[in-house]
């Protein structure tokens, strides 16, 4: 059909029928419901929030891909990642769903809004297809007037996001970029998408050195204290050790 030319849905389904965009467990709902009531957090976590229980029943509209990466985060301590889609070329950070249920689009920041904005700007300057002065729109959102970034919800809402829920359970801080306004580039223009990307998913990798790092000990025994939880004064989201 032609790199332009595709759906944006085309692909998007896996063989069971699943988006797997849309499946991750909306823990969003539970922590606004628990901020409303004032109960957030000596009531309710502000972080590592649990899944919702009808969500691990086997009869779950649960992809096993997604059940999949669920454990995977949950082995390993992962600190920042990026998905990566295609179809437009900007970056977008959490919140990705909108805390007003009926809005379709409505600006939703995080508790860390000014981290994910400079990891959403760290990416977008050093990507040399966003950074051009040349470029054209890909579609008819004009991205490049906000620093070709976006906070999700503001853009479109996202329900069961892998970016909010890597926030809400995890201690991983998470984007999407799209990288491309070809959702499906031709093979020839692979090695000019790679370069456009190279130096913005090197500088990416480097911001896990940005903020503080440290262990937590025993100032008695030395020893290190695991889920250690660490609060920042005016920051309502904690992380652990």
């Amino acid at each position: 059909q032609g790199s332009e030319l595709s759906g944006w849905a085309m692909g998007r389904w896996t063989y069971e029928g699943i988006d797997l965009n849309h499946n991750f467990a909306d823990l969003n709902t539970a922590l606004w419901d628990a901020e409303d009531n004032d109960l957030v957090p000596h009531e309710f976590p502000n972080h590592y929030i649990p899944i919702p229980e009808y969500y691990t029943f086997a009869n779950a509209t649960v992809a096993p891909e997604t059940r999949a990466v669920i454990d995977w985060m949950q082995r390993y301590p992962f600190v920042l990642s990026a998905n990566l889609h295609g179809g437009e070329l900007v970056v977008t950070y959490p919140f990705d769903m909108t805390r007003t249920y009926w809005k379709a689009q409505e600006l939703t920041p995080t508790a860390d809004d000014g981290v994910f904005r400079w990891l959403a700007t760290v990416y977008a300057t050093s990507n040399l297809a966003m950074a051009s002065e040349e470029r054209r729109l890909c579609h008819y959102d004009d991205f490049m007037r906000f620093g070709n970034i976006i906070n999700g919800a503001n853009w479109h809402t996202v329900p069961g996001s892998m970016n909010d829920f890597s926030y809400l359970h995890t201690n991983c801080f998470e984007i999407t970029v799209e990288l491309s306004c070809d959702k499906f580039p031709h093979v020839s223009e692979l090695p000019t998408e790679w370069e456009n990307n190279r130096e913005s998913l090197l500088l990416y990798m480097e911001q896990v050195h940005r903020g503080i790092k440290g262990v937590v000990q025993d100032s008695d025994t030395g020893q290190g204290i695991a889920n250690a939880v660490i609060s920042v004064d005016g920051i309502n989201h904690d992380i652990r050790t």
